[in-house]
């Protein structure tokens, strides 16, 4: 799994973090490659500064020294750090744009599941429809809180979960066959293969001041798997 480097300073590094890399070791299974250990041998000492999902694709921060480490946990703790995902979820949305405001606890009942509870931490997220393929629609995501799967949690709430989740979701692969009219296998193939065969969610930006107060934004462009549906997408449901 190669990450792709968007920039490093003395301070931090900003990477894209493939879909299916974990950020940090797992607890369970630490003999699984993560992100942060693969920086650690190219890089050396890393710190922790936020998490993405593991079938999340996208930006992640990194901190080099424990300085800088404390600098940027204080900014996401006092929400100055301004995060961007793009995600594909099931259906039209009802609202081209809103704020979903729906606290998130975990499920007492179901191991590693967030559910949305009046008892649970607050959670703010901003949506905006990027395109309506009546099937499917793209939404830019921006959380304004960080709670754990926050918009997994959100987009189920509003009953469109991300395509591909398998907790909130059906979590079934996009197939072409499925939206396009006039589909045939090629005689090369004896099977379909999947548009996309994993959570539809990419982190595509993140903003914040940097030590010498300078106003950064690090984007990281969609991964090929979410781009070609999203083409075939505009092609067929026009």
């Amino acid at each position: 799994m190669n990450y792709e480097l968007l920039l490093e300073t003395e301070d931090y590094v900003a990477v894209n973090k493939p879909a299916g890399l974990l950020s940090i070791p797992d607890r369970h299974d630490p003999e699984q490659p993560s992100l942060i250990n693969l920086l650690k041998k190219q890089f050396g000492e890393m710190f922790v500064v936020h998490r993405l999902d593991r079938q999340t694709s996208g930006v992640i921060l990194f901190a080099k020294h424990a300085h800088a480490h404390r600098y940027f946990s204080l900014l996401f703790e006092n929400r100055h750090v301004q995060k961007e995902y793009t995600g594909i979820v099931v259906g039209k949305m009802q609202e081209h744009a809103g704020t979903i405001d729906a606290p998130i606890d975990e499920n007492k009942f179901r191991k590693g599941e967030m559910i949305v509870a009046k008892r649970g931490k607050s959670a703010i997220t901003h949506y905006e429809v990027l395109n309506d393929f009546s099937v499917y629609s793209v939404v830019l995501f921006k959380p304004v809180t960080g709670r754990t799967h926050q918009i997994r949690v959100h987009a189920k709430y509003l009953n469109h979960p991300l395509v591909g989740d398998d907790i909130y979701g059906d979590g079934a692969p996009v197939l072409l066959s499925s939206f396009k009219r006039k589909f045939h296998l090629s005689k090369n193939e004896l099977e379909e293969r999947p548009l996309l065969n994993r959570l539809a969610l990419h982190a595509s930006a993140i903003s914040f001041k940097d030590f010498h107060g300078k106003e950064m934004r690090i984007e990281a462009p969609l991964p090929k798997d979410m781009r070609a549906l999203i083409q075939q997408l505009k092609k067929n449901m026009a």
